[in-house]
């Protein structure tokens, strides 16, 4: 790997960092504010709802511009959205902001690895940015947590700086202060992406056509028979992912008697086993191998289920861990094969962006069910039980979906097929 996807790294672990703190901080400021409980899933809709409304146009933006110039405004964005929460803007408002400047944010940087990396070196190299990334979810969700700590909170607040007030009275603004100042960081990393030189032909102006370009983007992934499965395969991960987030935090008040930076840890403990896992894959997973990997999606639905039934902290650990290494583990290998296919049949950015838009939209349906749960006063763990069942189920489907293919056509042949064609 050379110096460039480095600094990618870095930028991208920073920002992300950011973006995960960042969440903790808008839900302890909703819990300022008095919202009700069925907001706080709300903020991570309105965060990925760019993802959805701006498929069409992030990747054709992406691919205009050298990517690093891209990753450094978008990451302005963020910083912006960051600030509006002083400005006593809502939360979700706010944090809409931020969604806007990741949504455009991610197809540059999955784009440039493309631009950067010889095929042969992509499983390791998504196996280094999922790594990287969990590792800045689990750092960013538990420096959240400490931020709003009110102990840690209280020194954040003692400093004075000589001879400027700063007007910065409460934990949650002293919190924001510490995380508008990582953007920052990541934003220096950003000025440091090399350009790759890699320039693509006339990006599409037209809204519209940007529209029935991506229409076609996504047939195109659909249809194919080893995109469909992985796609599908994402699609539901991410979605569950995100729910499973905003349902650790209310089983660990309701079921371990958590406070919010404490279970904000447990957020942690799933991805330290989501890193594990992906760590496990990127390892042991070559791309011709990467369908196998699908049983454990229907292993890690029963796991969750077994959340029902711990009252302590001490099982609850090893549970989460276990959860978060299956994920990892069947995700890493999916994503890398997406992105395969995705390059194979049309530009790394247009792909991106289609998985994006399926992800994403899948996110958002995912958080609306599970908000309306939270607003009908659904008890914790009838919520677990019904979304770890669906969670199995779908993989389920998946499978026979992907045997069904088999059937039809030997899909090792099609990973191997653009050894010689398509380039």
């Amino acid at each position: 790997m050379n110096r460039g996807f480095y600094t990618i790294m870095a930028a991208q672990f920073f920002s992300s960092l950011a973006d995960n703190a960042l969440l903790i901080a808008a839900i302890a400021l909703l819990a300022e504010m008095h919202s009700p409980a069925w907001m706080t899933p709300l903020l991570k809709l309105f965060f990925v709802l760019s993802y959805v409304l701006l498929a069409a146009f992030v990747g054709a933006f992406a691919d205009a511009f050298p990517k690093g110039k891209v990753m450094l405004i978008t990451n302005m964005i963020k910083i912006v959205g960051c600030s509006l929460m002083f400005f006593t803007v809502h939360p979700l408002l706010a944090y809409a902001v931020v969604g806007f400047g990741a949504a455009a944010y991610s197809p540059a940087k999955y784009g440039i690895l493309t631009e950067l990396l010889p095929p042969e070196k992509l499983v390791a190299a998504n196996g280094w940015i999922e790594g990287l990334t969990v590792g800045s979810i689990i750092m960013g969700t538990v420096l959240g947590g400490a931020l709003v700590n009110p102990k840690i909170s209280s020194v954040i607040l003692s400093f004075d700086f000589p001879l400027v007030d700063l007007p910065i009275d409460t934990p949650t603004e002293a919190a924001l202060c510490i995380i508008s100042l990582i953007y920052v960081i990541a934003a220096l990393f950003n000025f440091n992406i090399p350009d790759t030189g890699a320039r693509y032909e006339h990006q599409e102006r037209n809204p519209i056509r940007l529209i029935v370009d991506f229409a076609g983007c996504f047939t195109t992934l659909w249809k194919d028979k080893l995109g469909q499965i992985s796609l599908a395969v994402t699609t539901l991960f991410w979605g569950a992912g995100a729910t499973l987030q905003f349902i650790v935090l209310k089983w660990a008040e309701k079921s371990l008697h958590m406070p919010l930076d404490k279970a904000a840890i447990l957020q942690g403990i799933v991805a330290v086993g989501v890193a594990l896992g992906a760590m496990g894959a990127a390892r042991f997973v070559p791309l011709k191998k990467s369908l196998t990997v699908m049983p454990l999606g229907i292993i890690m639905g029963i796991v969750v289920m077994l959340m029902t039934t711990t009252t302590s902290v001490w099982v609850a650990y090893p549970l989460l861990v276990i959860v978060g290494a299956l994920s990892g583990y069947f995700v890493v290998p999916m994503n890398a094969l997406l992105q395969h296919r995705g390059h194979v049949l049309m530009s790394a950015g247009h792909s991106i962006a289609v998985q994006n838009f399926n992800e994403n939209l899948s996110v958002l349906t995912m958080l609306v069910l599970y908000a309306f749960m939270v607003r009908m006063n659904l008890d914790v763990n009838t919520v677990i039980i019904i979304f770890g069942s669906f969670v199995a189920g779908i993989m389920y489907l998946i499978m026979r979906r992907h045997a069904a293919n088999q059937r039809e056509h030997d899909s090792l042949a099609l990973i191997g097929e653009d050894k010689h064609d398509h380039h």
